[in-house]
């Protein structure tokens, strides 16, 4: 509950009031709630940020375990191929299949435990990025989670989320102006996971389909292919988590928010781990 006259700090009087309001001097000039003591919200991002950098290199890892195995696989199958599988050896075919189910399934509890924590630091940086500026933000802090789970939406609102935390961490002039920041590495990582999750979809869709041999070795194909875009994109995403982060630690350290407006101090303890 905050005061009833201000609306900014908490009541301490029976009809409501704070303080300050109830002082002899009567109720003090309100200010905006985004600029009043943002050192009680800011949260260094710093070690969620390390945490996805670490498993986004495992992930890209594992995406390159799984290319290895599926040409493998491709090697196998296209070798039984040449001859009508007059030679083939099942105990090789049987090896490069559980390696290959072996590299899925390490694929996808990277993806899961990196997706947890992503989605925490996404949601970090999108409550300082409120404290920075909320005129900034096209949506809610909650939808920094919730944006995630939407179905087809969540190919365009977590891009739509990032720019508004982007633009409002961006380094701004000391005297207030805004210097903007290219966010050429935000649209390469958000292009290339989306085309690596529209991929991924159809290669799975395809090879659960798949029955012949050859359709086999054409579907393989098409999982190392999304498999190489996930790469990229993990590559991308690791550069992204960095630069933002590193832009909220450099707009933290120029105090006031919005910079320019008189009186809030800045935040002190920002390289802390919370």
């Amino acid at each position: 509950m905050l005061c009833s006259t201000c609306r900014l700090r908490p009541p301490v009087t029976d009809d409501g009031r704070c303080l300050l309001c109830a002082g002899p001097a009567g109720p003090a000039v309100p200010m905006p709630p985004a600029f009043i003591a943002p050192q009680q919200y800011l949260r260094s991002p710093e070690g969620l940020a390390k945490a996805v950098v670490v498993l986004l290199t495992v992930v890209a890892a594992a995406d390159v375990l799984a290319v290895a195995a599926g040409q493998n696989t491709r090697r196998v199958i296209a070798a039984g191929l040449e001859n009508d599988f007059a030679t083939y050896d099942e105990a090789e075919a049987g090896l490069a299949d559980n390696l290959y189910a072996t590299a899925g399934v390490l694929q996808t509890l990277v993806g899961l435990a990196t997706g947890i924590v992503f989605i925490i630091w996404f949601r970090r940086v999108r409550l300082n990025a409120e404290v920075f500026d909320p005129s900034m933000q096209p949506m809610r802090p909650g939808w920094s989670i919730g944006s995630w789970f939407v179905p087809i939406a969540n190919l365009v609102l977590p891009r739509r989320i990032a720019g508004g935390i982007w633009t409002a961490s961006a380094q701004t002039n000391t005297d207030g102006s805004w210097r903007t920041v290219p966010a050429t590495v935000m649209n390469l990582w958000w292009g290339f996971w989306v085309v690596s999750l529209v991929a991924s979809q159809y290669a799975t869709r395809q090879s659960w389909k798949a029955e012949q041999p050859q359709e086999i070795l054409d579907t393989t194909a098409l999982v190392m292919g999304s498999d190489v875009l996930d790469i990229v994109a993990a590559v991308f995403a690791v550069l992204f988590v960095r630069r933002l982060t590193r832009m909220q630690g450099e707009r933290a350290a120029l105090g006031t928010y919005p910079l320019g407006f008189p009186g809030v101090p800045g935040r002190e303890d920002w390289g802390r781990a919370h």
